[in-house]
């Protein structure tokens, strides 16, 4: 299969299942998920979904969880909404980069605010040399 085809047949799908979670799924397990990913494999019988939920471990725990229950739905409404001889099989995988990301930003603004806290003192200038004996 050509190349941008699955790259545009990722985009495609990685939309729809974004769609769907916000609004068809009414299972309370599944919190604030969006979808960062999607990888579908060469044959398009396979995809790899990458999800990024906000909240704590056991939200995200839930979460995917009440996402592997909603598989077949899932499947069943891309199925209608896209094209395809074969709707492929969807695995779900928890996505720790956004969060990753978030963490290194408040590091690099902490880093940044103690500079700027050292910055702030004047060089001093009268520092007196040690002699240094001939």
């Amino acid at each position: 299969m050509g190349k941008l085809r699955v790259a545009k047949l990722e985009v495609a799908i990685q939309q729809e299942i974004g769609e769907l979670i916000q609004r068809e799924l009414k299972d309370p397990r599944i919190g604030f998920a969006s979808v960062t990913k999607v990888t579908v494999s060469g044959d398009l019988r396979y995809a790899n979904v990458y999800v990024s939920v906000l909240g704590n471990d056991e939200e995200k725990k839930e979460t995917l969880e009440g996402l592997g229950r909603a598989t077949g739905f899932i499947r069943h409404e891309l199925g209608q909404r896209i094209r395809l001889r074969y709707t492929p099989e969807l695995t779900f995988h928890l996505d720790e980069s956004i969060a990753h990301g978030i963490e290194l930003t408040n590091f690099i603004d902490r880093l940044q605010e103690g500079a700027e806290k050292n910055d702030n003192t004047p060089p001093s200038r009268d520092k007196k040399r040690p002699k240094s004996e001939p």
